[in-house]
């Protein structure tokens, strides 16, 4: 963990809060566009949400549970709102243009609201479970147990409250199978950032924030 200044703090919880809307938007764009990969159904969305995770776990690890959980606070209703108007504005990965935003849509409200239940239950289960196990001497422990469950609530809890009986029939007939072609995707990306890399990570994304806070007085203390 990090002794940082109230500025310094600020600042970098502002950059993570950014890049939660930014990985949210790419996501809620990306999981409309399904694709077979090894005769299984999934989608494009699999390869950016994992990102989230190692965000969420860098602020648990830098900071401790409180921030991560503040950047989730800050960031479920904005998300909640972005996941509408680019699942509007962006149909099915076509573009249906801003007029769209006029007319409201069901299904679509549908969509954005998994999209928040989702965020919303698996970062705080996310932050809860790599807190409890991050000190642990194992240090691989609190990262992949984290990113199991994480990832198995949100994908699960997305999937299901979007798709379920809804009027889309092809997501309405596969989604258990996207749903689990996605989770084991995120799962391999996030494990392959997070086991072999992770230190390599976690040194490169602490320099990043020094140079984005604009500060080099950062003091590291006894690694839990």
């Amino acid at each position: 963990m990090f002794t940082l200044s109230a500025a310094q703090t600020r600042r970098c919880l502002m950059w993570l809060v950014a890049f939660h809307i930014a990985v949210i938007t790419a996501s809620n764009y990306l999981v409309q566009l399904p694709f077979s990969l090894f005769g299984m159904h999934t989608t494009w969305g699999a390869f950016s949400f994992p990102f989230i995770f190692l965000a969420t776990d860098l602020t648990v690890r830098l900071f401790g549970k409180e921030p991560a959980r503040a950047i989730i606070l800050r960031v479920m209703f904005p998300a909640l709102v972005i996941s509408y108007v680019v699942s509007v504005v962006f149909p099915r990965g076509g573009f249906a243009g801003l007029e769209a935003l006029g007319e409201w849509n069901l299904f679509v409200t549908r969509i954005a609201l998994a999209s928040f239940m989702a965020y919303v239950l698996g970062q705080l289960l996310d932050v809860t479970v790599f807190d409890r196990l991050r000190r642990l001497k194992a240090w691989w422990v609190a990262p992949a147990m984290s990113t199991l469950f994480g990832n198995l609530a949100d994908t699960f809890a997305f999937f299901s409250i979007a798709f379920h009986r809804g009027p889309d029939a092809f997501m309405a007939s596969h989604w258990p199978e996207i749903a689990w072609v996605d989770y084991a995707i995120k799962l391999g990306i996030s494990l392959a950032f997070f086991l072999p890399l992770y230190g390599v990570l976690l040194g490169w994304l602490t320099r990043r924030l020094v140079t984005l806070t604009g500060e080099h007085d950062l003091a590291p203390e006894q690694a839990r």
